[in-house]
């Protein structure tokens, strides 16, 4: 894997300045498509070996950026996610911080184009299904605001934008929560991408961290 942008497609002067804004807003979003199609063709070949050494990468890494950002986080609430897709696992991380007092927290859609709701887990929750087939704590598991949250990525930038998965649910839910969570982007160093050309609902993450150590804060 290498931080180097391959596809074409990164240079921006395939965009028109003279389009209108909706044009524009189309090819960016077919650009985007496409990009996320080709970063997930490269992640799903990774090797089940590759993909475990990547996550205890990513882990070291967010439990110091954690200790030396945050300190003690006894108390506070910590989302993070349910790896899917060839996400980095950072499963044990979550077990750990809930070890040491955090308030761990996963995300879930409970209602389409709405923002996410947080439902507190711990490593003993019954996990149900939830949208897309993601296991979820269950209905009666208490609602919490993160203070700390975890996005995972399809693609990232240096300046900290995040290309998803094209739902829009992250940055609406950002967008809905006041204050905004600190959000650590987690991805892998491959992923990297000169621009994502911002659009105007795009929200740019606090930092990125992928197996190399911290890409952007």
């Amino acid at each position: 894997m290498n931080g180097r942008c391959t596809s074409p497609p990164c240079l921006a002067e395939g965009f028109d300045p003279s389009d209108t804004d909706q044009d524009q807003a189309r090819d960016v979003a077919r650009w985007r498509k496409a990009e996320r199609q080709r970063l997930r063709a490269e992640r799903d070949v990774l090797t089940v070996a590759e993909r475990q050494a990547a996550g205890a990468a990513i882990g070291e890494t967010l439990v110091a950026f954690l200790r030396d950002r945050f300190g003690d986080l006894r108390g506070r609430v910590f989302s993070g996610y349910w790896p899917i897709k060839g996400e980095p696992d950072l499963r044990p991380v979550l077990a750990d911080l809930h070890a040491a007092g955090a308030r761990v927290a996963l995300p879930l859609v409970e209602v389409k184009q709405a923002p996410l709701v947080f439902r507190r887990w711990t490593p003993e929750t019954r996990m149900v299904r939830g949208d897309w087939n993601i296991p979820v704590p269950p209905p009666e598991a208490e609602v919490v605001v993160p203070e700390i949250a975890l996005a995972p990525v399809v693609g990232w930038t240096d300046d900290a934008y995040r290309l998803g998965y094209g739902g829009g649910y992250f940055d609406r839910t950002l967008a809905a929560l006041s204050p905004r969570p600190f959000t650590i982007g987690i991805g892998f160093l491959s992923a990297r991408l000169a621009t994502i050309f911002p659009q105007p609902h795009d929200i740019r993450l606090d930092a990125i961290l992928t197996e190399a150590g911290l890409a952007s804060a």
